[in-house]
């Protein structure tokens, strides 16, 4: 398979000092086959090699104000392709037809729905074996395309014409674009999972430990769409840069919130909030049963059946207010009567 005759194809990678990663990236971008490629490095500000490593491959380089979402933005604003396809620096690419078999799986759907984003499967680089059922969960997660199972690292590839109607990235916080461009993605148009995977670093969550994240990530995600961006506000290094982060502690962040709900929401306002989180996490319940299908390793007739199970039965008997306002409940006991205390015992414990 070959992509369509005189595409050109712009790949636009945001940095910010990503000297010790992006060589592997440009390498294999180099490698890529029957496909002609333009690359775009958008940096926020590097002080290591980045821009001369960026300039030695031969890749565009252009400066933009910290933030990933404003730094692709500008990049894309520079790019001269018909489609663009966003990377972290941190990704790597194994196979050297990814980026042509892709490219022509999208263009192809396109020419049914021309609003089409395409992302790939993750495989997750890792430098120790612990947590690996939590990664093969993390991993088989992304071959879906439900609400909240994309992010920036599985890449996003779209033309240039679907890109403009959706306005770019929001550049609203410094984080979270992916998530926003996902849910415009999803409201205006569709996504397909595309041919092939891309590896990415597990740094993060090796260095932050891979639970703590995953639990501040829930959190993000959980107040991110009940509205309550002030928490983002007030907690500017709850994203941190690669090369910042370290072992992650999380009762700073439960105190913050236990500090919101005591001097600002007040009774109503919290019940409100977690009547909200409820229905939130209700509606992403299907990935308790989908963890149960991948604990197990098991699908019938290229099903998951605990997911299968969700879909049909447990999804529609609980999509109702009732059932919003007890999972509201058992949340605010879960995270503030048991992971809160945890965790500001855990981190005073790791603090002595």
């Amino acid at each position: 398979m070959h992509p369509p005759t005189n595409t050109l194809l712009s790949v636009i990678i945001p940095t910010l000092n990503e000297a010790e990663n992006l060589p592997a990236l440009l390498e294999d971008l180099k490698q890529q086959r029957n496909i002609t490629l333009e690359i775009i490095v958008g940096d926020g500000g590097s002080s290591d090699t980045t821009r001369a490593i960026s300039e030695s491959y031969g890749a565009a380089f252009v400066s933009a104000k910290r933030g990933r979402g404003v730094q692709m933005n500008v990049a894309a604003h520079l790019a001269s392709g018909g489609y663009f396809l966003f990377l972290h620096a941190d990704s790597r690419i194994v196979d050297i037809n990814l980026l042509s078999n892709a490219l022509q799986v999208l263009s192809a759907e396109q020419m049914g729905v021309n609003r089409t984003a395409g992302h790939f499967r993750l495989r997750f680089i890792r430098s120790t074996s612990r947590n690996a059922m939590a990664y093969r969960y993390a991993e088989e997660k992304t071959a879906f395309n439900r609400v909240n199972t994309t992010n920036g690292d599985q890449g996003l590839m779209l033309s240039r014409e679907f890109f403009d109607q959706l306005g770019g990235f929001d550049e609203a916080l410094p984080f979270l674009e992916d998530q926003r461009i996902a849910g415009k993605i999803r409201s205006q148009g569709r996504w397909i999972t595309l041919p092939g995977h891309l590896n990415t670093s597990a740094r993060r969550f090796e260095a932050e430990g891979f639970h703590r994240r995953y639990i501040l990530m829930s959190m993000m995600m959980g107040l991110y769409s009940v509205g309550e961006e002030e928490f983002f506000a007030r907690a500017p290094r709850v994203y941190q840069v690669q090369h910042d982060t370290g072992r992650l502690l999380l009762s700073p962040f439960f105190a913050l919130i236990r500090q919101m709900i005591c001097n600002e929401w007040g009774v109503a306002v919290t019940c409100r909030i977690f009547y909200r989180l409820g229905r939130y996490i209700r509606q992403n319940s299907w990935q308790m049963f989908f963890l149960i299908d991948v604990w197990f390793g098991k699908r019938l007739d290229g099903r998951y059946p605990f997911l299968n199970f969700h879909d049909r039965v447990f999804a529609p008997c609980t999509n109702f207010k009732i059932f919003n306002l007890i999972t509201g409940i058992i949340c605010f006991i879960w995270f503030m009567g048991v992971l809160a205390p945890f965790f500001w015992l855990a981190d005073f414990s790791e603090r002595s």
